[in-house]
């Protein structure tokens, strides 16, 4: 069994000269010629079941895998905070309102795509941790507003600095034209979904 060894654990790869041009046509398959796994798990479908259309899985597939990465490696900044991704929406939120940096849980639930169930938690957390505080709305004393604290708002922009820096390393793997096209169709296709 072939033993599952990482880069970083075979160290630095040695410089190697170009290949030749009979070295390319030698037949060698090149890792990145290789079918990956969504291609993989298409070739079975279509094995085991020719009477479907498994096209959509090479979009699908890939963005449902890239979701889960792109979101691996976004929670690191989370975790250096030690936040949940939701308490860092939730704090983000508040400090792109504007001073004095505040907003009802409602519109804390709009501007974040969460139910307000899901919002009393996180603003709780963000509480009990000196980020955030709770008062009674001055037009409607049922109501209350959610304010960043200046500890909240000193964390949201040190971690919001390291989010952006750690996005910007995330697109930087395909060009800037790749990113333009990428970004258009992905809001075009949102758009059509009803976003």
């Amino acid at each position: 069994m072939e033993a599952n060894v990482s880069s970083e654990d075979r160290g630095p790869a040695p410089d190697r000269p170009e290949p030749s041009s009979r070295a390319k046509s030698s037949g060698r398959v090149k890792p990145s010629d290789r079918p990956d796994r969504v291609a993989r798990i298409q070739a079975d479908w279509r094995r085991e079941r020719p009477d479907l259309d498994v096209g959509p899985q090479g979009v699908i597939g890939r963005l449902h895998r890239l979701a889960d990465r792109l979101g691996a490696e976004l929670r690191l900044v989370y975790d250096r905070y030690g936040l949940g991704e939701g308490e860092f929406d939730v704090l983000c939120a508040l400090r792109r309102a504007g001073d004095p940096f505040e907003r009802a849980p409602g519109e804390l639930a709009a501007h974040t795509m969460v139910t307000t169930g899901a919002m009393t938690k996180r603003i709780d957390r963000l509480e009990r941790s000196g980020l955030v505080t709770r008062r009674r709305s001055g037009d409607d004393q049922r109501g209350r507003i959610v304010a960043l604290t200046p500890a909240g708002r000193d964390l949201v922009d040190r971690a919001f600095t390291d989010h952006m820096a750690n996005e910007r390393r995330l697109l930087d793997l395909v060009t800037a034209e790749e990113a333009a096209a990428l970004e258009k169709l992905l809001a075009g296709w949102l758009r059509r979904l009803g976003d």
